[in-house]
């Protein structure tokens, strides 16, 4: 079945049905002179064949034919799932009111008695491919709807899945300290750290969601500063020691100082993202090691882990809007899929770049790269502003 809408600037596909060739040739030539691309079949068996085999914008048939009549050839296109929604005109030289009956009931869209007059046939074959055309794409439509429908409740899913886990660990650990008759000891100490981790867990998750939008709608400027890359990272991995610490995965960060002008809040979220993702896919005992990096001009990172890794065909896909609810995941931890399109706009709207390299049970490499100086892109885009001679360097800072 053809799912694609017809492309309204190629020539309309029109197969022409008539066991008389004087009519095809007629009918032809007159729709070619049209900008129509026309296709002639002799018999109700070959219009079949020739629809089946590459399905027309639109069929002007014949009723009067030897084998198979015109009514049957109809009624079999519209038994065809793959054919059922291509309008048919007869064309006909029976005028009888019971004929055109028999006509619409067997699913044609319209009735041109002969002899006709092209202007006639002209006018209803245009008026029926923008029908069918406007058809198709409310069709597309629909499907992009219902798709948003599909991804609008996995988004829902996987947020109060993501939120269930922070709420309930920082409601335990205040009825735990609330509940001790004594003062706060060590391990009270530590149940309300547990809670202050997991509410830091859901500010930052409704963080990434407006911030995602601003940055979306292009509202969201950047807020420059002079700034050390490894810095940045070394301030991220202090973050997420507790959480590295807790699953007894090694946590550092190596390479030299880097420096550069940037949104120093924004490029420390994108590390605590980018090694988040890491440590939640990497099993106990494994580690998480970041890298600073510079060269012509650029300021590189990577965040590389010893987890179980990505398929190919989703290492750009993980990067959209809820892109790890698309892919399914790829391990038992689970996602918004919201920082790593927060990872994509925050570089994006600094001029650079941002990927991965992995495979399945290899780890993974998260990697971006920075101008030294940055620009201010109000409409980010994936990499947007980096310029060829950053782009030629990239695997040199990547890598």
């Amino acid at each position: 079945m053809r799912e694609v809408i017809p492309d309204p600037t190629a020539p309309a596909d029109v197969l022409v049905v008539d066991d008389t060739p004087a009519n095809l040739d007629v009918l032809v030539e007159m729709l070619g002179e049209q900008g129509f691309r026309a296709r002639p079949v002799l018999s109700g068996f070959l219009a079949l064949q020739s629809a089946r085999l590459q399905p027309p914008d639109l069929i002007l048939l014949d009723i009067n034919m030897p084998e198979m009549n015109g009514y049957e050839v109809c009624q079999r296109l519209k038994a065809d799932a793959a054919l059922k929604d291509i309008p048919v005109i007869f064309i006909s030289a029976l005028h009888d009111t019971m004929d055109k009956v028999q006509a619409f009931d067997a699913g044609a869209v319209d009735y041109i008695t002969k002899p006709f007059q092209f202007e006639e046939v002209k006018a209803r074959v245009q008026t029926h491919l923008r029908t069918y055309r406007m058809q198709k794409e409310l069709e597309q439509q629909y499907a992009a709807i219902k798709k948003l429908e599909e991804l609008k409740d996995n988004l829902t899913h996987m947020i109060v899945h993501d939120m269930a886990s922070p709420i309930q660990t920082i409601g335990l650990a205040v009825d735990l300290v609330l509940s001790s008759e004594t003062a706060p000891d060590h391990e009270s100490v530590e149940v309300l750290a547990r809670a202050a981790d997991a509410s830091r867990s859901l500010t930052e998750m409704v963080n990434s969601l407006l911030d995602i939008s601003r940055m979306e709608a292009g509202q969201m400027p950047l807020h420059p500063a002079d700034a050390d890359l490894r810095r940045l990272a070394e301030e991220a991995a202090e973050t997420m020691h507790l959480l590295a610490g807790a699953k007894e995965i090694r946590l550092a960060v190596q390479g030299p100082s880097v420096p550069l002008h940037a949104d120093t809040d924004l490029i420390r979220r994108v590390f605590i993202n980018l090694i988040g993702n890491a440590l939640k896919f990497t099993p106990k005992g494994g580690e998480v090691i970041i890298t600073a990096s510079a060269s012509d001009g650029l300021a590189g990172a990577q965040v590389h882990d010893t987890g179980i890794g990505i398929p190919e065909e989703y290492h750009e896909r993980i990067f959209e809007k809820f892109g790890q609810i698309e892919a399914g995941h790829f391990g038992p931890g689970h996602s918004s899929g919201l920082g790593l399109t927060f990872c994509r706009l925050a570089v994006g709207a600094h001029g650079g770049k941002i990927g991965v390299r992995s495979r399945p049970g290899a780890g993974s490499t998260f990697w971006f790269v920075l101008p030294i100086t940055s620009t201010n892109d109000p409409n980010p885009e994936p990499g947007g502003q980096a310029s060829s001679e950053h782009v030629q360097h990239l695997d040199r800072c990547s890598g």
